[in-house]
């Protein structure tokens, strides 16, 4: 088995980690986060202009090509410095290119993907509904009515990142209340934000801060019949790839914190003087380190494993999700031992340690829970379904 990147990732690797450090480093990205209320534009410019957008989609719709792989090198490498942040460029790069790539016809990959790829659109996804979280389809409460040339959409979504700013939301909907089971009677539509009778409200939150989650409220929202995602009411079954791509650049961004975390416990551990000399020289810190470094190693192998995998076409469901809720203790577990290494300068907004944790902890609860990971885990294990 080959465990090394081919020549043509590890020059992209080497390509986008000189511009984080050149061009998006810690403390401009961690300046830029206590900006809380403000969406950093200046980000997502700097993304166009480095043509990151464009990854992922290929050279016909004005892109840079790529695949999972390559989108997964780029993702831990922005989230090594930014963070949390980096998922600005994830969000449009999931809610957009992928589902429009994956789903869109023709004429919504011509129209759509180039905009995507050169940073003239944004997108937001709208799927989580506010009386049920994880319980996506058993609390699907939004509604989508067939009327004359199109669609009426009512219903509230919430923890929709990035949708104030959005240029489209991705959202699913129940179009039919007939079907037995509830994944089925789903349709996936492509709504522009500006569309009458649709709401965003800002919402405050621990972390993941200067890029905004929101609610957003439908209200009679007219959706045309071309701003359809593939076949009404089996959107279900064509969300499954782009939810398994989530959960694998979700471990990117994790593995990206632990990158980050590590380093700078180092650089502390090194420089920081106590009791005659450098703190690095204490057994209990180095242990720290040590397990920081193991998760770092661990994650990235599985991390690896799934975005080859995907890579190729192959189902990478459950191992998916098994990096999804490993990266994700991993990072945060991460984040905390590098407070506890820095002390009282790891809990100051002065350091990164502490953005590292706040941002890290939202992945142990979305895109969904870890309980919840555990439990498709053991199902596929032959276990009774338990939920």
């Amino acid at each position: 088995m080959d465990f090394e990147l081919p020549e043509e990732y590890r020059s992209f690797r080497d390509m986008v980690r000189r511009w984080v450090d050149n061009e998006a480093p810690k403390d401009w990205a961690r300046a830029l986060e206590k900006d809380e209320h403000n969406y950093p534009f200046a980000l997502w410019d700097k993304f166009t202009e480095a043509g990151f957008h464009g990854v992922g989609i290929a050279e016909e719709y004005d892109g840079q090509g790529g695949d999972v792989v390559m989108q997964m090198l780029l993702a831990r490498e922005l989230a090594r410095s930014l963070g949390g942040l980096a998922w600005i460029w994830g969000i449009t790069s999931f809610a957009g290119s992928k589902s429009i790539g994956l789903y869109g016809s023709a004429e919504q990959k011509a129209k759509y993907l180039p905009l995507i790829a050169t940073g003239q659109l944004k997108a937001a996804i709208a799927f989580t509904e506010p009386g049920g979280g994880t319980d996506l389809l058993g609390a699907m409460a939004t509604t989508a009515e067939r009327v004359d040339g199109g669609w009426k959409i009512n219903g509230e979504k919430i923890w929709s990142s990035s949708a104030h700013v959005a240029d489209y939301l991705l959202v699913i909907a129940r179009s039919d209340r007939t079907v037995e089971k509830k994944h089925q009677g789903l349709t996936l539509f492509w709504v522009p934000t500006k569309t009458a009778g649709v709401k965003i409200t800002p919402l405050a939150k621990l972390g993941m801060r200067s890029m905004g989650s929101c609610s957003v409220h439908f209200e009679d929202a007219f959706v045309p019949d071309d701003l359809v995602l593939g076949e009404p009411h089996k959107a279900w079954y064509m969300l499954l790839p782009t939810l398994n791509n989530e959960r694998i650049m979700v471990g990117a961004f994790c593995l990206g914190v632990i990158d980050g975390v590590l380093e700078d416990a180092l650089d502390y551990m090194k420089q920081r003087k106590a009791f005659g000399g450098i703190i690095g020289r204490f057994q209990s810190l180095q242990h720290y380190v040590a397990d920081i470094a193991t998760m770092q190693k661990t994650t990235e192998l599985m991390l690896h494993f799934c975005a080859d995998k995907q890579s190729r076409g192959e189902n990478v469901g459950i191992e998916a999700n098994m990096l999804k809720l490993m990266a994700s203790e991993n990072a945060n577990a991460a984040a905390d031992m590098g407070i506890q290494i820095l002390g009282g300068m790891g809990y100051s907004a002065e350091t990164d340690m502490q953005r590292y944790w706040r941002d890290s902890r939202l992945w142990r609860i979305g895109p969904i829970t870890n309980e919840m990971v555990r439990n498709g885990i053991a199902e596929s294990l032959d276990l009774p379904r338990s939920f």
